[in-house]
């Protein structure tokens, strides 16, 4: 499964090799006298985890602290965090930036182009949810020309950036690319960059994933760090039905949601649907990365799985996947159907909202199963294909959770 980068490991290793600035930190545990000495040269700073899990502002998780006493208190809190299933590694103290100015960039792959993807606004934060697509532009990377400065400016300017922060801001995008295309990453993000008194631009949070299937992801030359792990009797149960055969992969992780059910395929992919979920407020019940071209037995056990143990409690039903070049849709997606209708009789009569997006050999079979079965469920479902790009899918699925959660709690 492709692995995560968290903020931590981004300061420690990757930032100083491609020149991309950043706040200070210190990792705990520290020694009182190097803490208080931070507070002698910083104004304030934040506390957080480090953990492999989004929405850490969201959840409280990261906390301002002003002075080394406060700072120690939290950052042993937040040493033994658990934050949707997952347990932090450790903690750790980062300065606090202060500035008039936010920027969000992140750089993906998308269906629409076949290529990366930028995504820039001036409108950074907690909040980068509710960006409007009007303060935001994203445009494709040519993989051979790559991203300089100027085409980096060209962005700010049509998004218009103060002329004095043109030129800092592009320099460190430049260097975001450069890290990104360089060591192996299926996406990274800069939310936000914050832009100090002297114009510079430092990163003040960051996340990643490795694409495991790019040779150039062991071109860092270092060991990502192990994260503890509190595992549910789902996860043992699919690690068991994981290791059990070698035709396709069934990954999971726990999220604890109580939301969207999400089946999902192509491993990075999967990792930004949940992602995204995660910050329009769809709480997806687990990760997941089910491809590798399964045959029909080997995913309709991997469906049962999820099945058995998540769709009595799922509010809305996700399978999803960018366009395959070896998964057979058809027996991929008969498996699932067939799947579904023999655990149906756990919604005990209650329907499911179901939505529908993928791509590859034997798409039109493939989601004739599927329509068959949730016709014969009398299930509400919604299909797209392959045009569609997996972020307007994903966003449709949220938005539709949200619906039926404010729906729900009006009847209530």
């Amino acid at each position: 499964m492709n692995q995560q980068i968290s903020e931590l490991t981004f300061l420690k290793q990757l930032a100083p090799r491609f020149a991309i600035l950043t706040p200070e930190f210190i990792e705990w545990p520290s020694q009182r006298q190097k803490i208080q000495d931070c507070f002698k040269k910083w104004p304030s700073a934040i506390a957080k985890p480090d953990i492999l899990a989004g929405g850490r502002g969201k959840a409280g998780a990261m906390e301002m602290v002003d002075t080394a006493r406060d700072a120690i208190q939290t950052l042993q809190r937040l040493s033994s965090l658990e934050l949707k299933g997952r347990m932090a590694r450790t903690s750790y103290l980062v300065e606090f930036i202060p500035t008039n100015y936010e920027v969000y960039t992140a750089i993906t792959y998308d269906s629409r182009y076949l290529s990366p993807v930028i995504t820039i606004s001036l409108k950074g934060g907690v909040d980068v949810e509710q960006i409007t697509e009007a303060e935001k532009k994203t445009f494709p990377i040519d993989i051979y020309k790559g991203l300089d400065v100027y085409q980096a400016g060209d962005i700010l300017r049509s998004l218009k950036c103060p002329d004095k922060l043109i030129s800092p801001i592009a320099r460190a995008v430049v260097n975001l690319w450069d890290m990104f295309i360089t060591s192996g990453m299926q996406m990274c993000e800069v939310n936000p960059w914050r832009i100090t008194a002297e114009n510079k631009a430092v990163a003040c949070d960051f996340k990643a994933v490795y694409d495991n299937a790019n040779f150039k992801q062991r071109n860092p030359g270092f060991e990502l760090p192990e994260y503890p792990e509190n595992i549910s009797e789902f996860e043992e149960e699919m690690n068991r039905w994981n290791v059990s055969s070698y035709q396709g992969q069934a990954h999971v992780s726990d999220l604890n949601g109580k939301g969207i059910l999400p089946i999902l395929f192509g491993g990075g992919a999967s990792t930004i649907v949940i992602e995204t979920l995660i910050y329009n407020n769809g709480d997806p019940m687990f990760l997941s990365d089910f491809g590798g071209n399964p045959p029909y037995k080997r995913m309709y056990g991997t469906a049962s799985i999820c099945f058995k143990h998540k769709l009595a409690d799922a509010k809305v039903l996700l399978i999803l996947g960018g366009k395959a070049n070896n998964t057979r849709i058809d027996i991929t997606f008969q498996a699932i159907a067939d799947a579904l209708f023999a655990n149906a009789y756990l919604r005990n009569g209650k329907e499911l909202p179901v939505i529908v997006g993928r791509g590859g050999p034997g798409l039109v079979l493939g989601v004739s199963a599927m329509q068959r079965t949730l016709d014969e469920l009398c299930w509400p479902y919604a299909i797209f294909g392959p045009e569609t790009p997996i972020s307007m899918v994903t966003q449709y699925t949220a938005e539709l959770y949200n619906y039926l959660r404010t729906l729900n709690s009006k009847k209530a």
